[in-house]
């Protein structure tokens, strides 16, 4: 049995797809199928030891991304994806795999447009609430179509479509509270808030909380996960912003948070503030309240529906970045911060809307799909 994944682009893509392969090789091994192999096929190996641990072969495929905006990448991007497509086609072919499982994005057009061409059967997993351009094209020829919110069923064929859930890499799924203060080097008497701004970082978020620094760590201890691009610059402007406060030690400023410190962060915090992406789910996941800031110009207005369909469900509550501020940031946290029943309600919402069962659902709807296409 082979298995190809393809996705990627950022890590909202990415792991995912990891947690759907983890699930999939217990599935492989409590089934015993023999022979069985997993690739991921796709413009960057994103976290190349992630795919080692699971056992996954990496196949590079060119793909170019097809910007909104006007840019003259836009014009090479056109050859890069010509050129993956003609790649994706020979690979595919060589490996013929009995299921092709796409987690959208630019990166997943090449691998997914060889599929069709080869009738392989394809799988597709939509993690938005308004499906990106990739996989709307794809859902005309997939056999099965999984979704994380119940609302994008709206946008696919009924008779294929089947809510899940996001799938969530085990590794991150459980926070740990015991020895996180030490392992933070923060002080376990005060609150803290966990501010995520995606692997990719957020510019406007970080500026804002920069801003609010000085009067947010007077009351709470602050986890800033910015980004790696961004870390350089935080760490040097929030030195300066906290020069003269006696609170400076309470703002820990990470670029990227791995799968410990993720749980560590998860484990000692009250509130989470975040972009309206996946990362909504490992939250959700971690039962914890939070505060979204959807990005306004996101592909459809996902992110925007994204928060207000997780708003809705009692589990955050939202700030637009058109009215986004620190004195705006700082209200909210207070509302929040100063409400426990509020928090526990918040809590007990995000711990409903996680599906717990995402990832083995899909792992094994690939497994069917995969012994029909052998037994054809």
């Amino acid at each position: 049995m082979k298995i190809l994944f393809t996705g990627g682009g950022s890590g909202g893509h990415f792991y995912p797809i990891i947690a759907v392969i983890q699930s999939l090789n217990k599935v492989i091994d409590k089934e015993k199928i023999v022979d069985s192999k997993i690739y991921y096929f796709s413009d960057s190996p994103y976290n190349e030891r992630a795919l080692f641990e699971n056992g996954v072969i990496y196949q590079h495929i060119p793909a170019g991304k097809l910007r909104r905006y006007f840019s003259v990448r836009n014009f090479f991007d056109i050859f890069k994806t010509i050129l993956g497509i003609i790649r994706a086609f020979i690979n595919v072919y060589a490996v013929y795999p009995d299921v092709v499982f796409g987690k959208g994005g630019y990166a997943s057009f090449p691998t997914l447009l060889a599929a069709k061409i080869l009738r392989i059967p394809v799988f597709i997993h939509e993690s938005d609430s308004v499906p990106g351009r990739t996989n709307m094209w794809a859902s005309k020829f997939a056999k099965r179509i999984a979704i994380s919110y119940e609302g994008a069923s709206n946008y696919f064929p009924k008779e294929k479509t089947v809510y899940t859930g996001q799938p969530v890499r085990e590794e991150i799924l459980v926070p740990i509270e015991e020895g996180a203060s030490s392992y933070l080097n923060l002080d376990p008497s005060l609150p803290t808030i966990l501010i995520i701004c995606g692997s990719q970082g957020a510019e406007l978020i970080n500026n804002v909380v920069l801003d609010a620094l000085p009067d947010l760590v007077t009351k709470y201890q602050i986890i800033h996960q910015t980004g790696n691009n961004n870390i350089e610059n935080v760490e040097k402007l929030s030195k300066v912003i906290l020069e003269n406060s006696n609170y400076k030690e309470r703002y820990r400023p990470f670029g990227y948070l791995n799968a410990l410190s993720v749980r560590m962060s998860a484990g000692i915090s009250s509130l989470v503030v975040s972009r309206a992406g996946s990362t909504m789910f490992e939250i959700a996941a971690w039962k914890l309240p939070s505060i979204v800031i959807p990005i306004t110009d996101s592909n459809g207005d996902h992110q925007r529906k994204n928060a207000f369909n997780y708003a809705r469900a009692g589990a955050c509550t939202v700030i637009e970045e058109s009215n986004l501020s620190p004195s705006v940031l700082k209200a909210a946290i207070e509302k929040l911060m100063g409400n426990k029943e509020l928090l526990k309600t918040m809590s007990v919402a995000a711990g409903k809307f996680y599906q717990p069962n995402a990832a083995e659902t899909i792992a094994r709807g690939i497994v069917e799909m995969a012994l029909e296409h052998e037994s054809s």
